[in-house]
């Protein structure tokens, strides 16, 4: 970046800014707007809030700022693009950018899944890997495939696909009908069986056998395929019990069901290697990705399939178009360039290897919150966490909200989803950092009641 719009970057904001117009996302509107968090730059390991105060970021922005903030290699390979050329359509048309990532990612990511369909976002990777799936079965003259399982207290992105094969209630209960054809599976977070557990827990994996029980009521010739998270982030860092997935994919070989894996959250190190897939042992036969592909830098997304899916669609006249299905910014040379960066610093700094290194560091760490008070459980894989508080009797995710804001005043951003604090910092968090973290939230826990 050039030394005029460095500075302009960093120059001050005013303390007067007029919040009516912007509907912000995923927030309690009223309540920001009479008491907000403002942040007004980031750099390394924090953001800087509009008061001065330094609040280190223990959420990796919302689980995608892998390498840490203000990554200048991401910031000049993002300017040299922009003065190269701004935009390309990616219909009809390429540019190297996006061969080149497509062709990184398909290295790093397990045997097989080598063909990359670039979207915008996880919400839009989602639909895309909805609509491969679909695709692969009407190819191979299979059309009857239209019903997809998903999973209770899944989280799938925001589109009407994802929502459909999505399994949180609050997400749901505003927009009416959704998708048709979809089942879900019972979720995996058992308490009363695996509280406190470190890693994986010992208890559920029968509860993969559910999906037997869909099979038998509509028949596997209707199923397209079943859609999970590795690891359940939005829910509240839910893990699947041992042999849980194995279980799954098994099933899913039996009777001709694709297998997808949702690794929004858990992709590019979250769990110490590439893809959680990786990290667990089971592979699927599509997957998505978006957040730490560009370290959160650039909005990008992709669904990642096996091979034998991409060619099965490469069907008919040459000239014609084999999956009508795309985005105006799919590839996006500006996104394409800063995804390219992120991976340059992946590898060279190791920060997949580094994260799962780190892992039994982060472990013990988050573990010594247990007989603070109102912890109910502690879940954690990677360098991710979720603390699950008991709820007061007026409210669910009052408590939880009131310990979000004490950690922020306090100087470490935390992420609270119902009674449930998610922690999930960079990947370049130091042992230093990570008792930093932990003890704000120990103290905002003794200091709420």
């Amino acid at each position: 970046m050039s030394h005029k719009s460095s500075q302009n970057a960093a120059a001050p904001l005013s303390n007067e800014l007029d919040m009516s117009a912007y509907w912000m996302p995923f927030t309690a509107n009223r309540q920001f707007k009479a008491n907000p968090r403002v942040i007004v730059e980031a750099q390394g390991m924090h953001y800087t809030a509009m008061d001065g105060r330094k609040v280190l970021d223990g959420v990796a922005g919302l689980w995608c700022v892998n390498a840490g903030h203000g990554r200048r290699e991401i910031a000049e390979a993002v300017e040299r693009q922009l003065l190269t050329m701004d935009y390309a359509t990616a219909f009809q048309i390429g540019h190297p950018g996006a061969f080149e990532l497509a062709a990184r990612i398909a290295r790093i990511a397990p045997v097989g899944l080598d063909r990359v369909f670039f979207a915008n976002s996880g919400s839009e990777a989602v639909e895309s890997a909805l609509k491969i799936a679909l695709a692969y079965h009407h190819a191979r003259g299979q059309a009857q495939r239209t019903r997809f399982v998903g999973r209770e207290k899944g989280y799938h992105g925001c589109n009407f696909g994802g929502m459909s094969v999505g399994g949180l209630v609050n997400n749901r209960r505003a927009f009416g009908a959704l998708l048709p054809y979809v089942d879900y599976l019972p979720h995996t977070l058992d308490t009363k069986r695996n509280a406190f557990t470190k890693g994986q827990p010992e208890h559920g994996a029968e509860l993969a056998d559910a999906l037997e029980g869909i099979i038998a009521l509509h028949g596997a010739d209707t199923i397209a395929g079943v859609i999970v998270e590795p690891m359940s982030g939005s829910a509240g860092v839910i893990l699947p019990p041992k042999g849980y997935l194995e279980r799954l994919r098994a099933i899913c070989d039996r009777h001709g069901l694709l297998l997808i894996f949702d690794e929004v959250i858990t992709g590019f190190g979250r769990m110490g290697a590439a893809f959680a897939s990786q990290a667990l042992g089971v592979v699927p036969d599509i997957f998505t990705v978006a957040k730490g592909i560009t370290n959160g830098a650039i909005p990008m997304g992709a669904a990642i399939a096996k091979r034998e899916i991409h060619d099965a669609i490469m069907q008919g006249p040459e000239h014609v178009i084999e999956l009508f299905h795309g985005y105006t910014y799919s590839g996006h040379p500006v996104a394409c360039a800063a995804g390219l960066a992120t991976l340059d610093i992946y590898e060279g700094e190791g920060l997949f290897e580094r994260a799962a290194a780190l892992a039994p560091v982060w472990e013990e760490a988050v573990h010594t919150l247990k007989g603070e008070p109102h912890v109910a459980d502690i879940r954690n894989t990677g360098i991710v966490a979720g603390i699950e508080l008991e709820p007061r009797a007026d409210g669910a995710g009052k408590r939880a909200f009131e310990v979000y804001q004490d950690c922020f005043a306090n100087g470490v951003l935390v992420r609270q989803g119902g009674e449930i604090i998610a922690l999930s910092p960079p990947l370049i968090v130091t042992e230093s950092q990570i008792g930093e973290i932990v003890d704000a939230l120990r103290n905002a826990l003794r200091r709420v009641a």
